[in-house]
């Protein structure tokens, strides 16, 4: 691509765009880390660590798509700095509070959950205004598909780091007041200030009346399913197979080859439609999750790792260019908050699958549900293929204009 990614963060506030939405997402990153280490640290048990996770991550998922559509309808500035303030004032009571009474500890969670900002869908919807160019918009997906894997290897080393210095309700202050100055420093730029969403069909269902994007929530779905069983799966193998270092050189593994394809992707200017190239990574993404039912030893199961990683960051970049073509007018945060919610829910729904793969047939049987997630969103695609080319939402092929919606 003219310029790579260098083009991309020489833009003018595109550089603060992504380092800031990267800091703002923060607390949802190690969210479900920072709460089960806080738990665990007030004398609370691993199964009442786990339930407020699960709230936590269940209303968040709920909270991103209803905000993102009231972003799309009032603006960024009016909805995430309120958002991420009332969720870090949320989180920040919980963690003075403790965890009893149980009902105000789950309340606590559930309401820093719902009104986490969707800063990443917020961040797509002003790319095409910031790069003025859909070559460069279509990098930046992949960069920022990139620092997402970046930020998901960084945040769980902060949270040990402030764990070890001082205490697990410091980690959860500290990470949340992040999370907040992330999302001041968006809404406080020129392109978040100026952006508006595009005018909009009324319609209950907002962004899901568009076929094409229900077909690429399903296929979503399927692969945050083989990446919440490989997890499960990944730590079952580790315990006959070196603990928790073998885990961590696993896990580590495949973000390092979610790296790489991402930064390969992104360098390489992509023509034409995206949607047979995302059943190709797709297709490409599950073929690499068949190796792992081989489970060698630890290091030649490390490479299969690195490799069953190398097309999801890619299959994320391009998912991305898709949802924005099938989004209907007026409602692209929203869509790209589904996207957020479905990859998170199906992720939940692996890791629950899991679990009883692996009782009933051991370590094969979980990776054995990893690939089948894979299997499945590559279906899905082939099956919708006649939706998705027929693109029912409204193409926005370039820039919309200062403040457009890209």
């Amino acid at each position: 691509m003219a310029g790579g990614y260098a083009g991309v963060l020489r833009a003018p506030y595109a550089s603060r765009l992504l380092s800031s939405t990267l800091l703002g997402r923060l607390p949802n990153a190690v969210g479900h880390l920072a709460l089960v280490v806080y738990v665990r640290e007030q004398g609370g048990g691993y199964a009442l660590a786990g339930a407020l996770a699960a709230v936590y991550g269940l209303a968040t998922a709920a909270g991103q798509p209803l905000l993102g559509r009231a972003v799309d309808l009032r603006g960024q500035r009016a909805v995430l700095l309120p958002a991420a303030l009332l969720s870090a004032l949320a989180t920040g009571a919980f963690a003075l509070t403790g965890i009893t009474p149980r009902p105000l500890a789950y309340l606590l969670v559930g309401l820093a959950g719902l009104t986490t900002p969707p800063l990443e869908g917020a961040l797509r919807a002003l790319w095409p205004s910031v790069l003025g160019r859909a070559d460069r918009v279509h990098t930046a997906y992949a960069l920022e598909a990139v620092a997402q894997e970046v930020m998901f290897t960084v945040g769980p080393l902060l949270v040990t780091v402030l764990v070890a210095l001082r205490s697990a309700t410091a980690a959860l202050l500290v990470v949340n007041v992040l999370g907040v100055l992330g999302a001041l420093s968006v809404v406080l730029s020129r392109p978040s200030r100026a952006w508006r969403g595009a005018a909009r069909e009324a319609h209950w269902l907002g962004a899901l009346r568009s076929p094409g994007l229900l077909a690429l929530l399903g296929a979503f779905l399927f692969v945050g399913v083989a990446l919440g069983a490989i997890t499960v799966s990944a730590l079952a193998y580790a315990e006959g197979a070196g603990g928790e270092t073998a885990y961590g050189w696993i896990m580590a593994a495949l973000g390092g080859g979610a790296l790489a394809g991402g930064i390969a992707y992104g360098a390489r200017e992509w023509t034409g439609r995206p949607e047979p190239r995302l059943r190709l990574l797709v297709a490409l993404l599950a073929l690499g999750y068949l190796p792992l039912l081989l489970t060698p030893g630890r290091y030649a199961m490390t490479g299969l790792a690195l490799l069953a990683g190398v097309f999801l960051a890619p299959s994320l970049a391009c998912a991305f260019v898709a949802v924005d073509r099938h989004a209907p007018r007026g409602t692209v945060t929203e869509a790209f908050s589904w996207l957020v919610t479905t990859f998170g829910v199906g992720t939940a729904l692996g890791t629950a699958l899991a679990g009883p793969a692996l009782d009933a047939g051991g370590v094969r049987a979980g990776f054995a549900a990893a690939a089948g997630g894979g299997v499945l969103a590559a279906l899905v695609l082939v099956v919708t293929a006649p939706v998705l080319e027929g693109r029912t939402g409204v193409p926005r092929p370039g820039p919309a204009g200062p403040g457009g919606a890209g």
